[in-house]
């Protein structure tokens, strides 16, 4: 690269064309924006020889309910421009460009696509050391990002989803995606993740086959790690016609505060009438008072487990509050084959025996009844997330 940066508009390879960009024309790009926007930045080896790969970028969601608001596009105009470098391009005063305003929201836009599609980039090569640096560079890309979001803050996403019943109606349920914590990694609760999404879109299909259809009535549902609320929140609108006892729990105060906010969205925070109970749930010390004294006929919970220790958590908070004999816990998590969430999948088998597993316990314990794997569907989820496994859970 040259000793002075070029202008984003010029050095920036059209996003149109990102299957077919080298790790050095990417890398090149990316160390000519931290030259311009990031003036204590040390720029990336063109090397493959990089650290262990790290998480992608906690806000890779594709979602094509959320309309692009341009500043995701960034695309080249001629489809046929293929990837360059720069090496031709003239060099600029670093603080010329920084106080162009049309140079630095291009540089936004490219960036925020960039991030928004860089599992097609990270995932075009076979070579799994090339796959780890170009996982590293889409950090980095999105630390720079970061730094243009902190100059304003990032603004709330709301989200419509639209389920299909086995009886031709539809459950429409509309969700705030509030911005993740900068300072607090544990918010990630605060935006709805793929593997609600799967599990919310199964069960509307066939409520009996997941036991939300009680013929004794009274029904009980208990939502662990809820988040947005997706479960709860169309689990109500499905049982519309005979109401359940919904509640949904989390740990975070943000998350709880913008649970509620989308319980009230939905007008399922009356006392008449389908509802859902948002209360606070520690797994690590949890208090068996009020709701959580008397047992849950199903249990629901999606994508909660990021920490070798909550498997255990989440079985010994179950084992209280399940109902005995018909209680059925529906776990679904995401596979994540890389980055710092890699195997976490293997703690809830580590945890919960397979039913077929034979047990010389006197009491009953809870045990894997079923395991389904699910294909990760277009638009639906993180990068790192290479599928789904959807575990039933009871009392053996």
């Amino acid at each position: 690269m040259a000793s002075r940066p070029i202008p984003p508009t010029s050095s920036l390879p059209p996003l149109k064309q990102l299957p077919t960009c080298t790790l050095p024309q990417i890398s090149q790009a990316v160390d000519n924006l931290r030259a311009i926007y990031d003036v204590q930045a040390v720029p990336l080896k063109n090397t493959l020889v990089l650290p262990k790969l790290k998480a992608l970028p906690k806000h890779l969601i594709h979602d094509t309910s959320v309309p692009d608001s341009g500043y995701a596009s960034a695309e080249g105009e001629d489809d046929d421009e293929e990837c360059h470098g720069d090496d031709a391009q003239s060099a600029f005063d670093p603080d010329v460009l920084r106080s162009d305003t049309f140079e630095r929201d291009y540089a936004i836009r490219w960036l925020t696509g960039f991030t928004a599609r860089s599992d097609i980039w990270v995932y075009a090569t076979e070579d799994e050391a090339e796959m780890e640096a170009r996982a590293t560079l889409v950090d980095a890309a999105a630390s720079l990002l970061a730094t243009f979001a902190g100059e304003e803050e990032e603004e709330d996403i709301t989200r419509t989803f639209t389920f299909r019943t086995a009886v031709g109606s539809a459950v429409h349920v509309e969700l705030n995606d509030a911005p993740l914590l900068n300072d607090d990694h544990t918010s990630v609760g605060l935006q709805s993740w793929g593997s609600s999404i799967l599990l919310a879109e199964r069960m509307c299909l066939d409520p009996t086959a997941f036991g939300l259809l009680s013929p004794k009535g009274s029904m009980r549902i208990l939502e662990l790690g809820a988040g947005t609320g997706l479960l709860s929140i169309a689990a109500a609108k499905l049982l519309a016609s005979e109401p359940p006892t919904i509640v949904a729990t989390d740990y975070h105060p943000s998350v709880l505060a913008n649970l509620r906010a989308n319980v009230k969205t939905n007008n399922l925070a009356s006392s008449v009438g389908p509802s859902v109970d948002v209360l606070p749930l520690d797994w690590q010390h949890p208090v068996y008072e009020g709701p959580f004294a008397e047992p849950f006929d199903v249990i629901l919970a999606a994508d909660v487990i990021y920490h070798p220790d909550h498997a255990r958590w989440i079985r010994d908070c179950v084992q209280h509050l399940l109902a005995a004999e018909r209680g059925v816990f529906w776990l679904i998590i995401p596979i994540r084959p890389t980055g710092r969430h890699e195997g976490m999948s293997k703690t809830v088998e580590a945890t919960f025996p397979r039913a077929s597993v034979p047990a010389s316990l006197e009491a009953p314990q809870l045990a894997i009844l079923k395991v389904e794997e699910l294909r990760k569907h277009n638009g639906v989820g993180r990068a790192d997330e290479g599928g789904y496994r959807l575990y039933q859970i009871g009392w053996v």
